[in-house]
């Protein structure tokens, strides 16, 4: 059994910290779920596009509250917000609340680190100089991004214990290194949060000049069954762009949620229902 789908753009990990991605003014660029307010006070979630100030409410993990959103972005080709230079987040990273650090072996202080925001072609890649010949020199814009796209294959292997993973992209940011991370079920869950992985072990793939790539897993019993003792399927995948040009092994990055890896392609929701997998 195989099931075929589209990814869609994005800037967004989790709904906090609102965007993986800022503008040069420090606020946040967000494709992905607006919280916006509701008629009884709350906030609900909304799929779309907007400037986010970092001055918002920031609830504890698992509430929401409304955005305080700027403006609205325009996402048309050749649109008013094309020219946009994307930027990463600050360390400490603004507006988060997700209890977690995403390499406890290589990092674990990882929320001591202060560093500015970069324009991500002036990100200061470690030990790089000049003459080692940095491939990604000019910036990278709102525009450009919002060009990317990308397919993904999911099947179950013929006996059954595994699960593949077949991603086609094109117009992705030419010449960086991607890689490709999981989310499960509890990756989330308020009570509890399991940490975030690689989509296999190296997760990297590299652009080529137009920025198009390939890339391929097979994982172990990805979709057991949700009502297992345990189970924690994977429901999305999440295609990161990597600001620093390199990978970290069994982590997604050492910092994550803007401040190393940058969310580009996702599916919107939870995925993969129909499909089970045995140990």
């Amino acid at each position: 059994m195989s099931e075929k789908y589209e990814l869609s753009l994005t800037t967004q990990g989790p709904l906090y910290p609102p965007s993986e991605v800022m503008d040069g003014d420090g606020n946040f660029v967000v494709v992905g779920m607006i919280n916006r307010p509701t008629a009884d006070g709350g906030a609900a979630p909304e799929w779309g596009a907007a400037v986010v100030s970092p001055a918002g409410p920031v609830p504890e993990f698992g509430r929401l509250a409304p955005y305080t959103v700027v403006r609205e972005l325009d996402t048309e080709p050749g649109g008013a917000d094309r020219d946009i230079v994307l930027h990463t987040l600050p360390l400490p990273l603004p507006c988060n609340n997700y209890p977690m650090v995403f390499a406890p072996e290589q990092l674990p202080d990882a929320d001591r680190v202060r560093r500015p925001s970069h324009a991500f072609h002036e990100v200061p890649i470690p030990d790089l100089r000049a003459e080692d010949g940095p491939k990604v020199t000019e910036p990278v814009t709102f525009g450009r991004w919002m060009e990317a796209s990308g397919t993904l294959e999911v099947a179950v292997t013929p006996d059954g214990r595994s699960g593949t993973f077949d991603f086609d992209f094109s117009r992705l940011v030419p010449n960086s290194v991607y890689t490709v991370m999981s989310l499960r079920a509890r990756d989330l869950d308020p009570s509890g949060p399991t940490r975030p992985g690689p989509l296999g072990v190296p997760n990297v793939f590299t652009t080529d000049a137009d920025g198009s790539g390939r890339y391929h897993a097979t994982m172990p019993d990805p979709f057991p069954d949700p009502e297992l003792p345990g189970a924690n399927r994977i429901i999305n995948v999440v295609v990161l762009w990597m600001s620093y040009q390199r990978s970290y092994g069994g982590a997604i990055g050492e910092f994550g949620l803007g401040g190393d890896i940058h969310a580009h392609l996702k599916l919107r929701g939870p995925s993969f229902g129909d499909l089970r997998t045995t140990p």
